[in-house]
């Protein structure tokens, strides 16, 4: 399974995200096989989206939350809340709130472990600098970064981990990261995620990428067995695009299917 992720951040408001939400769909629809999808709108509208998903296969994805169930901090969203939306998947650690809004590596590992307590998906954010990148410290941060996300995290048979590898320097950039990089980068990334969970079945782990996907690059990307699907940001507020992606996914698992 290929699996997409439409981060929409904040480009979107409550009227545009439900448009967007069909729209999204409609790319899956006449398909032999489709990859998973899971949308993530600003939270202001994952309540009218999950309507517009409600009879789909897709999935809903909030960008963040907070990490205890209630109290004064305002602003803030509850896994609580995020469940009574529905919502199944939490991105976590992205690198702008990371570097706009001061998230630490401590605050990512206490809302990775809150989500698994509450039963949703952790899509965990890591990734390097563009100095960090050309002074080859990229797997150095990668590890720093995924061992303090999950600390003290113990996971259930029933638990899914999904980790997004996003360089930061290609975030945005429409300058995405090289095939043969990303591919070294994921195997380092499962080696970890085996080391640290060796219970843990495979199916539990995906590892993804994402940095400037567009409908040019995706098929390279997820035509490699170690890239089990894509989180998509700019690209994904525009369907045109999108629907290229999502054909991408698709032509990926018709080809497999058909070995």
């Amino acid at each position: 399974m290929k699996t997409i992720i439409a981060n929409w951040k904040m480009n979107v408001g409550v009227r545009e995200a439900v448009a967007l939400a069909r729209g999204t769909l409609l790319t899956l629809r006449g398909r032999k096989v489709s990859p998973g999808l899971v949308v993530c709108p600003p939270a202001v509208a994952l309540s009218e989206v999950r309507k517009v998903l409600a009879r789909s296969s897709a999935n809903l994805g909030a960008q963040n939350m907070f990490w205890e169930q209630s109290g004064s901090y305002t602003g803030e969203t509850s896994p609580r809340v995020l469940n009574e939306l529905g919502v199944s998947h939490v991105i976590l650690g992205h690198s702008e709130r990371r570097q706009l809004l001061g998230e630490t590596d401590e605050m990512v590992n206490k809302k990775v472990l809150q989500a698994l307590e509450q039963k949703l998906i952790p899509i965990l954010c890591i990734g390097e600098t563009s100095v960090q990148h050309k002074e080859e410290m990229t797997q150095g941060i990668v590890r720093d970064q995924l061992l303090a996300a999950l600390q003290g995290v113990r996971l259930r048979s029933s638990d899914v981990l999904m980790v997004a590898y996003e360089p930061i320097w290609a975030i945005g950039s429409g300058e995405a990261a090289t095939v043969p990089g990303v591919l070294e980068t994921h195997q380092f990334i499962r080696s970890l995620l085996y080391e640290l969970f060796p219970q843990a079945s495979k199916t539990q782990f995906s590892v993804l990428y994402g940095g400037s996907v567009n409908p040019d690059n995706a098929y390279a990307f997820l035509r490699e067995d170690d890239v089990d699907g894509v989180l998509v940001g700019g690209a994904s507020v525009k369907i045109n695009q999108f629907k290229g992606i999502v054909q991408a996914a698709a032509e990926v698992l018709e080809a497999k299917l058909a070995e």
